[in-house]
């Protein structure tokens, strides 16, 4: 049986995936219908796959998410072409959950190998060898042999890939100015900001399709939907602020509470809208301190939300979270007073990554249940103090601190919740 598509994974982070996966993208949207998706818990990945296929780009994340939420996500018309996450074999645990490779299995999907060759000549044989008997249960569709220096260092690595087992080669990228990409502190810089974003796919793509063999990536999609347990609308009419501050929303959660019959507009804060009402308003993650000084003089927008924070249920992750408390106090060292609606005050001052999956447990009325979420920001907290959103735990179960804050009708953390626990 053919398999449902491909999974376009490397040894590790930095190999150029990414570049790759649009450059594909964008060619074999000019043939047929694909779909795409990003494994784990990635926002940035997805808005730039939608850039380069025109069609919407979910999460696929074998630890955080439901198999059945899995399965009803990826089925559908057209080959899923969806690109991993860090190298192939990295999990959120030894068990392998959460990893490429375990979402091949999955979804039975063929992996294709980017190796950053730019450092390597005849230990590319050792590398190959070493992820292709790592796990007999996996298939490998070939290898794309990316960042090679020259006509001879090709040789060099062709020659030594044809002495052992090797899936084919299906095609090298040379050394090009063109596959550079500028990056942020959380990734790759947001799509929409990226004004000739469209002409610098198109050149991806005509590199991609001269030097790459995409015949064998067009496959048929057998996945049957499976019912699979929603998030549960916090809402009928829910408000969500969306502009380049706050851009790190999870498509299958709007797609939940769409389903289950709630009206999901949205607002630009950046713009200084005034929020208009609703039942429930979320600000999701992103980049609000970029933008600290801007937010902090909109005040028809701050009024407004103040204002709404009397009645109405306001939801912060992450960047939303930290616009919620009373002050942000960007890489400089300068304070920039927020809504004050949380006694919270969050520097990026000597920043710190902190980063993992989260297990977490509601303590409040307002959000309650279990669920599994991820964290990542540089953010540090200076100052927080009222009652915890969440218990929570590591995915290894650990025990951490309690997490978020609560006060009245408004409450927040920096965990991005992605699905029930389950």
């Amino acid at each position: 049986m053919s398999p449902n598509g491909i999974i376009i994974t490397s040894p590790s982070s930095g190999s150029g995936k990414t570049v790759v996966t649009l450059g594909i993208l964008r060619a074999l949207s000019k043939q047929i219908k694909i779909r795409s998706f990003k494994s784990g818990p990635d926002y940035i990945d997805p808005r730039f796959h939608e850039f380069a296929s025109g069609s919407t780009s979910f999460n696929l994340d074998s630890w955080a998410m439901s198999k059945n939420r899995i399965f009803s996500l990826s089925s559908g018309d057209g080959p899923l072409i969806v690109e991993g996450a860090m190298g192939l074999f990295d999990g959120a645990s030894s068990d392998g959950s959460g990893s490429a490779a375990h979402l091949s299995k999955l979804l039975d999907l063929s992996i294709v190998l980017v190796i950053d060759c730019s450092m390597m000549g005849q230990s590319i044989a050792a590398v190959v060898r070493g992820f292709i008997t790592q796990d007999p249960d996996l298939h490998f569709l070939g290898i794309i042999l990316n960042k090679v220096g020259s006509d001879t260092h090709l040789e060099i690595l062709t020659d030594s890939l044809s002495d052992i087992f090797s899936p084919p080669i299906l095609g090298a990228l040379k050394r090009n100015n063109i596959f550079s990409h500028p990056s942020r502190q959380l990734g790759l810089v947001q799509a929409e900001e990226r004004l000739e974003l469209h002409s610098w796919i198109d050149q991806v793509s005509v590199e991609i399709e001269r030097d790459i063999d995409l015949s064998s990536f067009i496959t048929s999609n057998k996945i049957i939907p499976k019912k699979y347990k929603r998030i549960i609308p916090p809402g009928q009419n829910i408000l969500v602020a969306k502009d380049t501050a706050f851009s790190f929303i999870y498509p299958h959660i709007l797609e939940d509470w769409k389903l289950a019959g709630a009206n999901v507009s949205f607002f630009s804060p950046l713009a200084d809208e005034e929020a208009p009402p609703a039942d429930f308003i979320y600000f999701p993650g992103g980049y609000p301190e970029l933008y600290a000084g801007k937010l902090a003089s909109n005040s028809k927008f701050l009024k407004s939300i103040r204002t709404a924070s009397n009645h109405t249920r306001i939801y912060g992750e992450c960047g939303g979270y930290m616009l919620l408390g009373s002050a942000i106090i960007d890489k400089d060292g300068k304070s920039h007073a927020m809504l004050n609606l949380l006694n919270l005050v969050t520097t990026l001052e000597n920043p710190k990554l902190t980063l993992g999956y989260r297990k977490l447990e509601g303590l409040s009325t307002h959000i309650p249940g279990q669920f599994n979420g991820h964290e990542f920001h540089y953010a540090k907290t200076l100052h927080a103090s009222g009652k915890s959103l969440f218990k929570a735990s590591n995915s290894r179960k650990t025990p951490l601190d309690e997490m978020g804050l609560e006060d009245g009708f408004v409450f927040g953390s920096f965990a991005h919740l992605i699905d029930h626990d389950v």
